[in-house]
């Protein structure tokens, strides 16, 4: 069993424990996760499955997200913003994505309020967000990763001012590490500072 820190993976890297424990998690732990991600339709999609991902483990999420992405236009906004109701009860059948009701909801209306940003405007207001990495140490292990941080917090309610629905303070800070504005790769990962 890991004591949190980093492992060795079957091809001699460290990794993150939760990086390798099942094969589908390698490619996304090695090659999307914490590498910054620009561009509010590419945001916007990292925003769903976060509130999607909500009471639920990740795999489940990365499982579907081929899914999910056909189901929601390839996320983007101009085009789910346009859903109508008959989009909203096909969503609500579709076996290849979480068939939740309430982050359904959101995620349409979510898209209604961001078509009427400006172009960019997503980008920006998360990316302010990012902290300073000088002034955020290497985690040594696993159980030196928070789960909320006053920056997620405040991106968290700057979201919903702005009128987005099903963003907590948990659900921004994993977007924020998904997305590059942190990196909670911890102490000896091969992917540790690999998207910087």
């Amino acid at each position: 069993m890991s004591d949190g820190t980093a492992i060795t993976g079957p091809d001699g890297l460290l990794r993150c424990p939760w990086g390798l424990s099942t094969e589908d998690y390698v490619a996304y732990h090695d090659e999307e996760w914490g590498r910054p991600v620009h561009g509010d339709d590419a945001l916007f999609e990292r925003l769903c499955l976060e509130a999607f991902q909500s009471g639920l483990s990740w795999i489940t999420i990365l499982r579907r997200r081929e899914g999910f992405r056909k189901a929601f236009a390839g996320f983007r906004i101009a085009e789910v913003a346009r859903f109508t109701e008959a989009d909203r009860d096909r969503l609500l059948a579709d076996e290849g994505i979480i068939r939740n009701r309430a982050k359904i909801d959101a995620t349409l209306a979510n898209a209604k309020v961001l078509v009427e940003w400006a172009p960019g405007e997503l980008d920006r207001l998360i990316w302010s967000y990012a902290p300073d990495p000088a002034n955020r140490p290497t985690p040594a292990t696993i159980k030196d990763v928070p789960a909320v941080t006053d920056e997620s917090t405040a991106l968290s309610k700057a979201l919903k001012k702005r009128g987005l629905r099903f963003i907590g303070p948990t659900t921004a800070y994993a977007l924020m590490q998904a997305c590059g504005l942190v990196d909670d790769h911890i102490e000896g990962c091969v992917a540790r500072d690999a998207g910087r």
